[in-house]
């Protein structure tokens, strides 16, 4: 048996060879033939081209190819699952593999720079509060253009915020009535905002329409549909919502360990059913009632009663017991899990309480994440492990919890506490994707100023800014510049303004002294100014305004600015003190003449006094130093509507530089030792340059004030009580031993 086995097998084998042997060869000899007749016609001259001959034969014909933005059909004899047939209809589908690159045409944005056009509202079309917000704050930004020639990004006018089909809300046929736009374009260059998108029960991210090449600016964006570089995704925000300003953080103590009641607390509506009640049903495995209050109602909804489960009454007691302000504001951390969508109410109200987010959240794309590193404000959960959750919190270091919490207060204040702040970081982040060469890096977005008050076309160099000398290892500037600010004729030798060159010449620190001619007679004959160690240079100022005078000039070459009226008075000795000091604040004002600011009750509005009290909130850019970077932020940030009505009062741009300076550093400017008897000089009352003795200058003044607040959404002048003097100012030791003498002399 054993020997017919091996026969059999030997046989079969034997079998197979001569089989491959015979097609081989016939394939071998077919070859064979072809080159030999390819030679043939080779010698002859004769050329026959036959692709067959030079290319391998596949088995299957290769696939037509179809646009990343066209889904192939039933014509084309490819097979499309049901699944796809119904994301076809989907907008976000059609244009997922949108990019820059592939999806904006740049060449809009290259000749007028980043311009934004918002369609003009049709008639009969209802916009939302929150919509209109987001309109105005783009109509009142640098960015806004009414002609939409020189627009490089188009806004919406129909309002796409709410596209749950049974909000009140929802606009209806909103397909065809964008389709109709004629500067459509298939979505080309359009920004579309977006809070609320699907409905019960899936509540998908479709928003109803085509949305075809259009960026996405949108809350609860998944990553899965989340387009990198190209959507933005932004926080949830109410109604409620502040426009412009908003309230600051409420962090008012950095203390470690935090004085908090609780560690961690929730307090939201519990899903029985359906998408997102998988989360906040299990809350309750981590609740303690102690330091952990995790607190869920059912008590929602018009059919809560006929859905509700047995935890539901013992729920809703204990959700009733505790005030969520009281919780909030008291708490270290604060759960943020998801709702029906991703985003959450919860997530901005964390953030202003200074109560470190704990996302439970899976999948969400977390606002304007493509320019902030929320690891350093937030801990990133896992709703899969939600009971791990306490335990992890616990185990971070007190050290790193405060550093969490300032984080906190500071993005809140930068991007999110008002509709402005979020429209206009949506802005900056596309505007950083066109033009990249200039684009802000991470260390701009996360660290105080934040991206909103660094603009990138001032300078691609951090170390030209302010805030980050010690970032950098850099140490302040040495010398400064002083402009001069004249605006009357030069008709005598003793005028204060001569005075005034010569004593800032004579500086250690002066590197140069420009004189920004703003008067209406002739700039003076060379010899006519003082000859002075330091290079003198005269300009006229632009257009003979008042904002003329800080406007950013070429001829200023150093980072420091000694600004100073052309009547100031102060000694060589009072304007090294003031550099000096200067120095140790580089990002704030630092000078002499202080002012302040009140709230009248009387007549609700804000006042404005000069009186010597104990506090002050304003240095005057008559005596003061400050970096130059405020002259580009003043000329490029500001609106134009606020520098108008500077240059027709020619009155208040000081306060207004004062506004600026505070509102970018939250810091109040520093006041430094002054002789008693400084006041602004009172010139001849028939001087037509002589604003303090115009009747109407100090109530200019305090309309200025209310004006400027109003623009800025909130007053952001901070008063202080801190004066720097020298050491050893006024001590009963001998005079030789002071470095500024000269100053207890004046």
């Amino acid at each position: 048996m054993q020997a017919k086995k091996r026969y059999f097998i030997l046989l079969s084998a034997g079998s197979c060879l001569a089989l491959l042997f015979y097609f081989g060869g016939v394939q071998f000899r077919a070859s064979r033939s072809h080159s030999r007749r390819a030679e043939h016609s080779g010698r002859n001259g004769l050329h026959q081209p036959s692709p067959d001959h030079f290319w391998p034969r596949f088995p299957d014909a290769l696939r037509p190819f179809f646009p990343w933005d066209q889904l192939e059909n039933e014509d084309s004899g490819v097979h499309v699952s049901p699944r796809q047939k119904r994301d076809a209809n989907s907008s976000i589908y059609k244009g997922k593999k949108c990019r820059m690159e592939s999806c904006f045409d740049f060449t809009l944005c290259k000749k007028n720079g980043f311009k934004v056009y918002v369609y003009p509202q049709q008639k009969g079309e209802k916009i939302a509060e929150s919509y209109q917000n987001i309109l105005a704050a783009i109509e009142g930004s640098r960015f806004y253009t009414s002609d939409p020639s020189q627009a490089c990004l188009f806004v919406l006018s129909l309002d796409t915020l709410d596209r749950d089909q049974l909000s009140p809300q929802y606009v209806h046929n909103l397909r065809s009535k964008v389709q109709s736009l004629h500067l459509w374009n298939n979505g080309r260059n359009h920004l579309i905002f977006n809070l609320y998108s699907g409905t019960w029960p899936d509540y998908t991210e479709d928003v109803g329409f085509d949305i075809g090449q259009a960026m996405l600016a949108k809350a609860s964006i998944s990553t899965e549909n989340f387009r990198p570089n190209f959507d933005v995704s932004i926080p949830l925000f109410s109604k409620d919502h502040p426009r412009t300003g908003g309230e600051r953080g409420f962090l008012k103590f950095n203390t470690i360990p935090p004085l908090r009641k609780y560690m961690l607390v929730f307090k939201g509506k519990r899903y029985l059913t359906g998408i997102g009640s998988d989360t906040r049903n299990a809350l309750y495995h981590v609740h303690n009632g102690e330091d952990v209050l995790l607190l869920t109602t059912c008590k929602h909804g018009k059919d809560w009663q006929k859905h509700k489960d047995s935890r539901c009454d013992r729920d809703n007691t204990e959700y009733e017991k505790y005030d969520y302000r009281e919780m909030l504001h008291n708490a270290t951390f604060c759960l943020v899990p998801r709702g029906r969508r991703l985003g959450s109410f919860r997530f901005l109200e964390a953030l202003q309480a200074a109560c470190v987010p704990v996302m439970l959240s899976n999948g969400w794309e977390l606002p304007f994440s493509e320019v902030i590193n929320w690891n350093q404000a937030a801990v990133i959960g896992d709703e899969r492990l939600l009971l791990q959750i306490p335990s992890t919190i616990r185990s971070i270091h007190q050290d790193k919890i405060l550093a969490l919490r300032q984080q906190t207060q500071f993005l809140w204040e930068a991007y999110f506490s008002s509709v402005e702040k979020i429209v206009l970081t949506t802005l900056e982040i596309i505007q950083d994707r066109i033009f990249k060469h200039i684009s802000r890096n991470s260390l701009i977005w996360n660290k105080h100023p934040g991206g909103l008050f660094v603009l990138p076309q001032y300078s691609s160099y951090l170390g030209d800014f302010p805030y980050y000398y010690a970032n950098l290892g850099l140490k302040p500037p040495s010398k400064f510049t002083a402009v001069i600010h004249a605006v009357t004729p030069l008709v005598s030798q003793s005028q204060p303004v001569l005075k005034l060159l010569v004593a800032a010449a004579k500086s250690q620190y002066c590197a140069q002294i420009i004189v920004l001619w703003n008067c209406d007679k002739p700039l003076p004959a060379k010899h006519r100014w003082p000859a002075t160690t330091v290079p003198v240079i005269v300009i006229e100022g632009e257009s003979k305004v008042m904002s003329s005078r800080f406007l950013p000039y070429d001829n200023i070459i150093t980072d420091a600015v000694l600004s100073l009226d052309e009547d100031t008075v102060l000694s060589t000795t009072e304007v090294d003190f003031a550099f000096t000091v200067w120095q140790s604040f580089p990002e704030r004002i630092v000078g002499y003449p202080a002012r302040s600011h009140f709230w009248d009750n009387s007549k609700e509005r804000w006042g404005y006094t000069s009186k010597w009290t104990n506090d002050y909130s304003m240095v005057l850019t008559g005596a003061a130093i400050y970096h130059k970077y405020y002259h580009y932020l003043y000329s490029h940030y500001l609106p134009a509507s606020l520098k108008n009505m500077v240059d027709q009062l020619a009155n208040c741009e000081d306060i207004l530089m004062n506004f600026l300076v505070s509102a970018v550093t939250k810091l109040p400017p520093i006041k430094v030792t002054q002789k008693k008897q400084y006041k602004e000089t009172m010139m001849g009352q028939t001087s037509r340059a002589s604003r303090w003795a115009d009747p109407d200058h100090f109530a200019q003044r305090q309309s200025c004030m209310n004006t400027f607040a109003s623009w800025f959404g909130y007053m952001p002048l901070i008063h202080s009580q801190m004066r720097l003097d020298p050491v050893l100012f006024k001590d009963q030791v001998s005079i030789l031993r002071k470095k500024y003498r000269d100053i207890e002399r004046l």
